[in-house]
């Protein structure tokens, strides 16, 4: 007797992630009528970002109330800035309370997504199996595959290597002598935690950021309370916090000369905790605060001044099975011992993974198409590529503000282009060429001038050009008018009845 083949399934929407922007979609989809529709999870529980980083000192730099889904708010937080565990719990939640579980596939990492113009539908392969939808829409953030160094021995090392956003917690810091490759916002946060219980630290900076103090409390019971039971009260919250934010553009992308003050700030948050002259020369930027992600904390200076920790800027030549090797001006070779390497190095942001899965109808994967330029259009839909939505995508990023005000703008974007299709009986939409050019030559004039651009570094938000293909370059309440509704001018479509002709 044999077996019938198994019919692949199909649905309207395949959604990939289940961060911020996937559990959003998902939801938006779900309270709009829409259930035919399936996430694709590579992990075994939901979460993203605040799932995989669970380093000690955890937390986010937005404030707690700005950093939720408007349409879910969270009444519970405990503190004005949300450590990981309670937004990871916050995310979870959210995909319960909607029912966003049940269409959630644990363990299917997408291997493959090929647009199949025969068929009008993206055909996706994962380890667990095949499927097809008709609609792709990835919520793969920046944030979600570690960006490793390329340096010579580091796979030949004898101790524990790992990166921030796998935190090996199996490990006892306890006694041990500490190589952190890297200052940016991760490390800054799991560097005072680790320092009191290591033997030695050794922190390699490359390029110091600017710190400027972090105001963070606990949420008073009243609050609470309020937040609970006073309609209103915590969106008033909300929107305060985000005007406030809003009022940093002014010094990123209109005037950098205001970004003196912030500087300012930085310094004497510096000084107060670091008296070595030696020391406060490592740690002082000679770029334009901005250029860089400026960052928050009131303990990191503290932990470098203490006697266990060492500020090393030397550049690092190699990794030798016991130590971090260093090179001075003078090209003299510095061996530093070390049983254990935690790479606070970043992500893939430039080049994200999930667009060399993507192919397109004419088998070019996106990532061929951007090369080290990726551009898309309202940051969202991409020229080539039908039926493909992107959230968080090119100069989709922030700087000063809560990465979820862009993701919403985004699904409700893509939410205005699904039910356009609907209404008008189309099943296929790609951007015109010419609009998303258009688009983004005035995305780099726009990006002219502004600090991430002109405050001279190298930072994560530039490709190797030059170019900023990361951040939104002005106010974020200009991205949420531009993608309040549809714009079919700057697309082909394809009604049904054309389909089958």
């Amino acid at each position: 007797m044999t077996s019938q083949p198994t019919e692949t399934p199909h649905f309207r929407v395949a959604i990939v992630g289940t961060g911020f922007a996937g559990i959003g979609m998902a939801t938006r989809l779900k309270r709009a009528g829409v259930d035919d529709l399936v996430v694709l999870e590579r992990a075994d529980d939901v979460g993203g970002t605040w799932r995989d980083n669970t380093y000690p000192g955890a937390a986010c730099d937005v404030p707690s109330h700005l950093y939720s889904l408007s349409f879910a708010p969270n009444p519970y937080w405990s503190r004005s800035f949300s450590p990981q565990p309670e937004i990871w719990d916050y995310l979870v939640r959210v995909a319960k309370d909607e029912d966003v579980m049940r269409h959630i596939r644990f363990g299917h990492e997408v291997q493959e997504a090929r647009w199949v113009e025969q068929a009008n539908h993206w055909h996706i392969r994962t380890p667990m199996g095949e499927l097809t939808a008709q609609f792709l829409i990835s919520g793969a953030g920046a944030l979600a595959d570690p960006a490793l160094p390329d340096i010579p021995g580091l796979t030949e090392f004898d101790g524990p290597v790992f990166h921030s956003a796998r935190w090996d917690h199996s490990i006892s810091m306890r006694g041990r002598r500490v190589a952190v490759i890297g200052t940016g916002a991760s490390a800054i946060q799991f560097v005072p935690e680790i320092q009191p219980q290591v033997d030695q630290l050794r922190v390699f900076q490359r390029t110091p950021p600017w710190v400027i103090p972090r105001h963070d409390r606990n949420i008073t019971r009243v609050e609470s309370w309020l937040y609970r039971n006073v309609p209103g009260a915590q969106q008033l919250a909300r929107s305060s916090i985000y005007c406030a934010r809003e009022n940093y553009v002014v010094g990123f992308a209109k005037y950098p000369k205001v970004l003196k003050g912030v500087e300012a700030l930085a310094k004497f948050n510096m000084h107060r905790h670091i008296t070595s002259p030696q020391l406060r020369a490592k740690l002082t930027p000679n770029y334009r605060a901005g250029c860089k992600r400026i960052l928050l904390s009131n303990d990191y200076y503290p932990a470098l001044a203490q006697p266990n920790t060492e500020v090393i800027t030397e550049g690092i030549t190699e990794v030798r099975p016991h130590a971090v090797v260093t090179r001075d001006a003078a090209g003299v070779e510095h061996e530093h011992p070390v049983d254990t390497i935690i790479l606070g190095t970043g992500f893939q942001v430039t080049d994200p993974p999930i667009a060399e899965r993507v192919i397109g109808p004419d088998g070019t994967r996106l990532s061929e198409q951007w090369g080290e330029d990726a551009q898309a259009f309202r940051g969202t839909t991409v020229s080539g590529y039908p039926n493909l939505f992107l959230l968080l995508g090119p100069n989709t990023g922030l700087g000063h503000t809560s990465q979820v005000f862009m993701i919403e703008s985004q699904i409700n974007y893509t939410m205005q282009a699904l039910k356009h299709l609907h209404d008008t009986r189309t099943d296929r939409l790609e951007v015109r060429a010419d609009a998303q050019r258009r688009y983004n030559e005035r995305i780099q004039e726009n990006m002219r001038g502004t600090v991430w651009t002109s405050g001279g570094c190298d930072s994560w938000y530039l490709n190797s050009q030059g170019r900023n293909t990361t951040l939104w370059p002005t106010f974020t309440w200009r991205f949420a008018l531009e993608t309040r509704r549809f714009d079919e001018h700057n697309y082909r479509v394809n009604r049904r009845e054309d389909m089958v002709a």
